[in-house]
């Protein structure tokens, strides 16, 4: 089974990953989890303008390995084989991307992300991922 877990370091993420553990290991099959970090770097434009690129790029892949610190130690405790993916662009469009060029059969992501106010009930991206994907979407709170 091959799981895409997309981590986004919040509590609903970190809750999502537990699952998956738990999940991968109940499992007949041998299952393969994927991480992906995204971040939209459009707010940066600004910060573009005068700092260099590698400086963004350094400061993005920095907190995309902070971010999935917490979520390979889970994995990593319950000996559950993972990869990492980290991508820039567009969160959901990033996370449907890489499903379909991987042909993952399940998508795991929280249900409630590090969004704002916008995003009382179900995060943004969790509506935008569960609405457009092919794959089954579960969401975890």
């Amino acid at each position: 089974m091959k799981i895409l877990l997309p981590i986004d370091g919040s509590k609903s993420a970190l809750n999502a990953t537990k699952y998956v553990a738990k999940l991968a290991k109940n499992s007949r099959s041998p299952a393969v989890v994927t991480l992906l970090s995204v971040h939209d770097d459009a707010s940066l434009n600004y910060v573009k303008q005068f700092v260099a690129k590698s400086v963004v790029d350094d400061y993005l892949r920095e907190v995309s390995e902070k971010e999935l610190k917490a979520a390979q130690k889970v994995l990593d405790a319950a000996r559950v084989k993972h990869n990492m993916v980290i991508k820039r662009g567009h969160i959901a469009d990033e996370v449907i991307a890489l499903a379909n060029k991987d042909k993952v059969d399940l998508i795991v992501l929280g249900a409630k992300g590090r969004g704002g106010l916008m995003d009382i009930l179900i995060g943004s991206v969790a509506l935008r991922v569960s609405g457009a994907a092919k794959q089954p979407v579960l969401l975890i709170k």
